[in-house]
């Protein structure tokens, strides 16, 4: 098996709805964004996914969140904008961008050098 790893970053503010604390409050984040594809067959020229194209992907599913307020951001305007429902939406948003060619094992979601989340099925 084969996996590959890509990362990039945005940065967006949001407010956690509900939440018993400071973060319910408005405030921003550098989010960086990890995706990683697993397969076990090569194409033609024997590369598992092209990085150049994962690295497309991603930007283009991070470019509608990039310097926005993400509770305003569908489907973030219903879903609690949380680090968790994050990963879980981009993880949704990549395997329909990649198809068939090779299978989303995970998306993490750090929204600080030190504390992360990891969404895979």
């Amino acid at each position: 098996m084969y996996e590959l790893s890509v990362k990039d970053h945005f940065d967006a503010a949001h407010s956690l709805r509900g939440y018993p604390g400071e973060c319910a409050k408005l405030h921003g984040h550098t989010w960086d964004i990890e995706v990683t594809v697993e397969g076990e067959t090569l194409d033609g020229i024997e590369i598992l996914y092209d990085f150049k194209q994962l690295k497309a992907d991603l930007a283009a599913v991070l470019k509608p969140l990039d310097h926005g307020f993400l509770n305003e951001v569908p489907p973030f305007d219903v879903l609690s904008p949380t680090a968790e429902n994050m990963a879980r939406v981009l993880y949704e948003l990549l395997e329909k961008r990649v198809g068939d060619a090779v299978r989303i094992k995970e998306v993490t979601v750090w929204e600080s050098p030190i504390a992360r989340i990891t969404y895979r099925r």
